[in-house]
């Protein structure tokens, strides 16, 4: 499973869903004028940086099924 490459491209992914709730949670304390807007923006690219992650965990675990490695 280390070898291979999309097991890391998701684990990425994973990884950059996570920075981005992170970011947008942090400007959430902020506050300030345009705090909602910025959260809301953030929030966006989550859920598409999320749908990327799934994709791409759903078609690592079907190739390792096809394969017979899982």
């Amino acid at each position: 499973m280390a070898n291979d490459p999309l097991f890391w491209l998701a684990a990425a992914a994973v990884l950059t869903v996570l920075g981005i709730l992170v970011y947008g949670i942090a400007g959430f304390g902020k506050g300030g004028e345009d705090a909602g807007k910025k959260a809301n923006k953030v929030m966006q690219w989550r859920i598409g940086a999320q749908l990327i992650a799934v994709v791409l965990i759903l078609l690592f675990v079907l190739i390792r099924q096809m394969t017979g490695e899982g």
